[in-house]
C-alpha cells in the first residue's frame, strides 16, 4: 500500500490517500505535481483506494507538498509519515 500525503497552506495536519500499487501512486504524484506547476488553480479530486467512500477536492494553488511513501505491514508501526521523525533514545 502506498500513502500519498498532501501538505496544504496554512494546515498543520496533511489530506491523505492510498493506492495499492507503485504505478498508481507515481502517476498520482505526477497528475499532483503537474497541477502545482500551473499557471492557474485547478481542482483535484482524490479517492482512497482503501477507503473508497473517502473523497476529498482541493485547489492545486493550496498545496505546498506531496509525500509518497511505502506502508507496508512491518514498518507501520513505529513509522510516522515524512521525512524523518524524531525519537526519545
Amino acid at each position: 500500500m502506498y500513502t500519498i500525503d498532501l501538505t496544504l497552506k496554512f494546515t498543520p495536519i496533511p489530506v491523505s490517500v492510498q493506492r495499492k500499487e507503485a504505478a498508481d501512486a507515481e502517476a498520482l504524484y505526477q497528475k499532483i505535481t503537474s497541477a502545482m506547476r500551473a499557471t492557474t488553480p485547478e481542482l483535484i479530486e482524490l479517492t482512497c483506494e482503501k477507503q473508497p467512500e473517502k473523497k476529498v477536492a482541493l485547489l492545486s494553488d493550496q498545496i505546498s507538498a506531496v509525500i509518497v511513501s511505502e506502508k507496508d505491514s512491518a514498518a507501520a508501526a513505529g513509522r510516522v509519515p515524512g521525512f524523518f521523525a524524531l525519537s526519545d533514545s
